[in-house]
């Protein structure tokens, strides 16, 4: 037994360093040589080499789910190991373990081999008969059916979608699987006497490069109530006006105002949005957020004031061009953090205590900018204050030099995961991961300080390998 299980796993390990040598060889390849019809051939020939793969990877997957949890190896969970460990989205690793989940082998309790989910799918995809476009139309059929489908149903759906788009485009494939689920429930849900809950939602996308963002949702009766008789008024003509001197906020706006309004009705209804969240900041009301005070924190430097070129970041992680920092700042409180010789280290904010200060905080966003953890995109708002040095627990100061910001997730990894973190002199943090998630990766987040990697680093700033 022990010699055919030592064997088995040479036998593995070598077929994978054939396969590495045969990758470096293909990346050396020059193609001049070939015809065009070779060409195109090549390319069909790479295709089925690309749709095959997953096959590979489900079964990886499934063997080392079988062997041990994500928590035992320092993640939250399966998708967060493929994420540090393959350095992949989030979104991209959550869709690779909810495909391996479908087309992966099974095992029972009892350790006995089950075919997957989707079998018929599963075939195509190890034949290379599909890609991933034709098993996302797939999996979301099954995901939500019209109706529940008994076991010959699902299995004649997989094996009748899998043949659709072993030859046909997903766009094809898209409109036969809606059919299907048409044909399936012809007359639609059935009618309930229960009033159905109504959802609003709002959506604000990313920046685009111009600093705006697409704004799209649904709002409740209620909310646009709400907001009809606010635009009616803060987005009448003349009024809240950023073209004015001195916008009309109050009262009635004057003639010469609404005349010179060129501003569309939506545009209007921006600008009396922007006029509204800046009184109900500006109020004092609002108070405190995750140890923030509730209003526009914007972190810039001074090279940036003095050439009024470039952009400031806000503790929501929103980009904001200096011209319009130095605009608001005109009517803001100002919060002012000095450094020495450039460094990122405060020279004095220190606290002995466990909870940071406001304060602290503040100067924490003007560093960081947002959570330390390589990779987290968190911004400032949604983080928490961590004992980076030595935790509270442990002896460790709530001092302004041994804080950085974590979200709640990274914090909990350092809790519970086996984690470690550090302060570099120069005041940028490192994560030290456990030992089966290390993959020599970078220590620090980037995505706040991409400048970072605009250089080489300096002697002394980048962390163990």
């Amino acid at each position: 037994m022990y010699s055919n299980t030592v064997s088995g796993r040479e036998a593995v390990l070598a077929v994978y360093d054939e396969y590495d040598a045969v990758c470096a060889k293909m990346a050396a390849l020059n193609y001049q040589t070939l015809s065009l019809p070779e060409l195109l051939d090549l390319q069909s020939r790479r295709e089925h080499q690309v749709r095959c793969a997953p096959a590979v990877d489900h079964g990886l997957l499934a063997e080392m789910q079988s062997r041990t949890t994500a928590a035992e190896i320092g993640a939250k969970n399966w998708a967060d190991v493929l994420a540090i460990r393959l350095r992949i989205s989030n979104k991209e690793a959550k869709r690779r373990i909810a495909e391996a989940a479908n087309l992966g082998p099974r095992t029972t309790v009892t350790g006995q081999s089950m075919a997957p989910v989707l079998p018929a799918t599963a075939a195509a995809q190890a034949a290379g008969d599909i890609n991933t476009d034709h098993v996302a139309i797939i999996r979301k059929f099954f995901d939500k059916p019209p109706v529940p489908l008994d076991a010959a149903t699902h299995a004649q759906i997989d094996a009748d979608l899998a043949r659709i788009a072993a030859g046909n485009s997903p766009e094809i494939l898209k409109q036969c699987a809606d059919r299907i689920g048409f044909l399936l429930n012809q007359d639609g849900d059935a009618p309930s006497d229960e009033q159905p809950e109504r959802h609003g939602e709002i959506i604000i996308g990313p920046q685009n490069a111009d600093g705006t963002s697409e704004i799209r949702g649904r709002l409740t009766p209620e909310a646009r109530a709400t907001l009809e008789p606010i635009l009616s008024r803060y987005g009448a003509p003349g009024m809240c006006n950023p073209a004015d001197e001195h916008p009309c906020t109050t009262g009635t706006p004057s003639t010469e105002a609404i005349a010179a309004d060129a501003r569309s009705a939506a545009q209007r209804n921006h600008d009396a949005l922007v006029a509204i969240g800046r009184s109900a900041l500006s109020s004092g009301e609002l108070g405190q957020h995750n140890g923030l005070p509730v209003t526009i924190v914007v972190s810039t430097t001074l090279r940036e004031l003095e050439t009024r070129t470039g952009t400031g970041l806000t503790a929501s992680g929103t980009r904001l061009p200096i011209a319009d920092v130095i605009r608001m700042a005109a009517h803001a409180h100002h919060y002012l953090a000095v450094y020495e010789n450039h460094r990122q280290v405060p020279l004095y904010l220190g606290r002995s205590k466990r909870i940071a200060t406001p304060a602290q905080r503040l100067v924490l966003h003007n560093r960081d900018r947002g959570c330390t953890r390589p990779g987290c995109t968190c911004p400032t708002d949604r983080c928490q204050t961590h004992h980076a040095k030595a935790d509270f627990s442990r002896g460790g100061l709530t001092d302004i030099t041994d804080l950085a910001l974590a979200c709640p997730k990274s914090n909990r990894l350092v809790h519970d995961k086996g984690w470690r973190t550090r302060l570099r002199d120069d005041g940028r943090v490192e994560w030290i991961p456990p030992p089966l998630l290390d993959t020599g990766q970078d220590r620090t987040n980037h995505y706040w300080h991409p400048e970072d990697l605009f250089h080489p680093p300096e002697n002394g700033e980048e962390g163990d390998p």
